[in-house]
């Protein structure tokens, strides 16, 4: 059964649903949502939290997006995107953690939004924001390269959750001159994201191609 994803275009936590489908291979359709449909009554029947995105498959309906890339990854075994053994697992899941509770809020919240999201649509930047989310962007992007080191993945020689989760948010970072900043002592983490950027599953999911398949 097709694979339902609810949320808005654009945002990274719709994305790697969408990229880790497309490297399934797997059937889907992005439902999508206009900015602040998500507190509706209808979209909280959904997700209590007013969160996006949301998903159903087969009857079954359900939230948070680290919760269906790892049902995803049950239901369709097949290539696996978590590694086997017991390290590479925990590296993989510590990595997820790192972008929900600190890459999520520094880069993309505080400087992402500013540089890119703001100027699309036309919103005020804020750059004391910027400012004061560039020191601990910096601490969570150091970090990730450090971790990284010079494997070729996220959690070793393949690509995982970790990696699918991740380039969503650090994708934007070469566009804008704090990202760039950020990225400078890194060759490595550049060096990751041209390989991710060059993934059939990424560049099915651009900002524009997720445009097209919520205007399909």
């Amino acid at each position: 059964m097709t694979f339902i994803v609810h949320g808005i275009p654009g945002s990274p936590y719709v994305r790697s649903p969408l990229i880790a489908l497309e490297e399934k291979g797997a059937a889907y359709r992005l439902q999508a949502l206009p900015f602040g449909t998500y507190k509706t009554p209808d979209y909280l029947r959904r997700q209590p939290f007013g969160k996006i995105p949301a998903f159903e498959h087969d009857g079954l309906e359900f939230y948070e997006t680290q919760a269906f890339l790892r049902y995803l990854d049950r239901v369709i075994p097949s290539p696996s995107l978590a590694p086997g053994d017991a390290r590479s697992l925990l590296r993989m899941d510590q990595m997820l953690n790192i972008v929900d509770s600190y890459v999520a809020k520094t880069v993309s919240g505080g400087l992402t939004f500013g540089r890119v999201v703001a100027p699309k649509f036309g919103m005020p930047v804020d750059e004391a924001a910027i400012a004061a989310a560039l020191p601990d962007a910096r601490i969570a992007v150091d970090e990730i390269a450090r971790l990284l080191d010079q494997d070729a993945y996220m959690a070793g020689d393949a690509v995982s959750l970790a990696d699918i989760h991740l380039i969503c948010h650090l994708c934007f970072l070469p566009l804008f001159a704090e990202g760039q900043e950020l990225l400078a002592p890194h060759p490595n983490l550049s060096a990751w994201i041209a390989r991710m950027e060059a993934r059939p599953s990424v560049q099915a999911t651009t900002w524009e191609k997720v445009g097209e398949l919520a205007a399909a």
